[in-house]
């Protein structure tokens, strides 16, 4: 290839970095294809599987060395707030009557889940329920 294909290459995977701030992905891969570019523009007899393989080299060293750094610095490594698991012990209040065993509707942090009852008593509509456990999108939920 040559060296302003590597370019402009580069400037877009850098502007797809804009597009999907935060990840930190492609600003690495832009940035190898930019340090290729200039490689070949340096070195103009290199071979296409030369510059392919420096561009592998690059991106993943990059990636390994200076993202998580780089992700702590601007503090986003926890941005999507609590994890699901989480929600244990927290308080739900039931969309539906739910009986014993039963599955149905809860109402936690303004969305709703599937709830399991887990408890030896059924739950009434508008009844809070404790978080006992999470299973995927299931809350196992018990009366309070």
């Amino acid at each position: 290839m040559t060296w302003w294909i590597w370019m402009v290459l580069g400037l877009l995977l850098l502007a797809g970095e804009m597009l999907a701030p935060g990840s930190f992905f492609f600003m690495f891969l832009g940035a190898s294809g930019l340090i290729v570019g200039l490689l070949a523009l340096l070195f103009r007899d290199m071979q296409a599987w030369v510059q392919w393989l420096l561009f592998s080299v690059f991106a993943v060293v990059s990636l390994v060395f200076f993202r998580k750094p780089l992700m702590e610095r601007f503090h986003l490594t926890g941005r999507h707030g609590k994890k699901v698991d989480s929600l244990v012990g927290e308080t739900a209040t039931a969309m539906e009557d739910i009986a014993t065993a039963g599955i149905g509707k809860a109402e936690l942090r303004g969305a709703a889940w599937s709830a399991l009852n887990v408890g030896d008593q059924p739950l009434s509509k508008s009844q809070r329920c404790r978080v006992e456990h999470v299973d995927g999108l299931t809350l196992h939920v018990r009366r309070l």
